[in-house]
């Protein structure tokens, strides 16, 4: 048992850093730009209507601007894609290129090329939980794309699943 919250609170960080969840890339557009943030927190929360939940570290930069935002498109990426999950992981690095494969249609809602699928939605709630917000978004258009092998992220570190490996 930890003896404090300090503890209690490194214990459970470990608990999920060692607990591998497929990456996704949350993208929204505003009045100056498109936005977009690596989520590994994305959830199903309902099939109809459909329904998702994640959540961001932060109401500021962003994460403020995904919650502000009217429509958001989450994108689940292969593992093709990691160096555009490290830029949208990052500050400061470079993001919506054409060479990661980004195109956006007539309503400047982002579309990443060979994505496994994007969801498209709006935030419905998000609530406050500490220094982060759980966010649940309604979906209004599944866009299936590119069947390919879904990006993993656990321990700081990505990883390819292998859907052709041994069952258990």
């Amino acid at each position: 048992m930890q003896s404090n919250e300090a503890e209690l609170g490194d214990a459970f960080k470990t608990v999920f850093r060692t607990h591998p969840a497929a990456v996704t890339i949350v993208t929204a557009s505003t009045p100056s730009g498109p936005v977009g943030l690596t989520a590994s927190s994305v959830s199903s929360v309902a099939a109809v209507p459909p329904a998702v939940s994640f959540s961001v570290t932060r109401a500021t930069g962003t994460a403020g601007a995904i919650l502000e935002a009217d429509n958001l498109s989450i994108h689940f990426l292969t593992d093709e894609h990691v160096d555009t999950a490290l830029a949208f992981a990052v500050s400061g690095r470079e993001r919506f290129t054409a060479e990661q494969g980004w195109t956006f249609d007539e309503h400047g809602n982002a579309t990443l090329a060979g994505a496994r699928a994007t969801l498209r939605g709006r935030i419905r709630d998000s609530i406050r939980v500490s220094d982060s917000s759980l966010v649940i978004a309604d979906i209004v258009e599944v866009c299936p794309a590119e069947i390919g092998a879904p990006l993993l992220y656990e321990n700081r570190t990505f990883f390819r699943f292998d859907p052709n490996g041994a069952a258990l």
